[in-house]
């Protein structure tokens, strides 16, 4: 079973990434995102944080941002769920 922020997440991913319907139903913990994903280029990240800000009720501090946070989307989702634990 997902978890809201998992739901909430990939509803965002596939706005704000104009992904196909079903695609990031199919992403896993290992699923490449930045790098792997040509949607998620270095001028889809910002329009990504703030829409995460924005729907998930959380702050996206730069310094929290670093390529590991992108890298996949297991670390994504990770990072969204501790923010919203807080």
């Amino acid at each position: 079973m997902t978890s809201d922020t998992d739901h909430k997440l990939r509803r965002i991913l596939t706005d704000v990434l104009g992904l196909k319907p079903g695609q990031a139903d199919a992403f896993d913990a290992d699923t490449g995102l930045f790098g792997h994903l040509p949607e998620l280029d270095s001028m889809a990240v910002a329009g990504l944080l703030t829409e995460m800000e924005d729907r998930l009720d959380i702050v996206v501090e730069d310094d929290e941002l670093d390529g590991e946070l992108l890298e996949t989307y297991g670390n994504l989702l990770a990072y969204a769920e501790a923010k919203r634990a807080r």
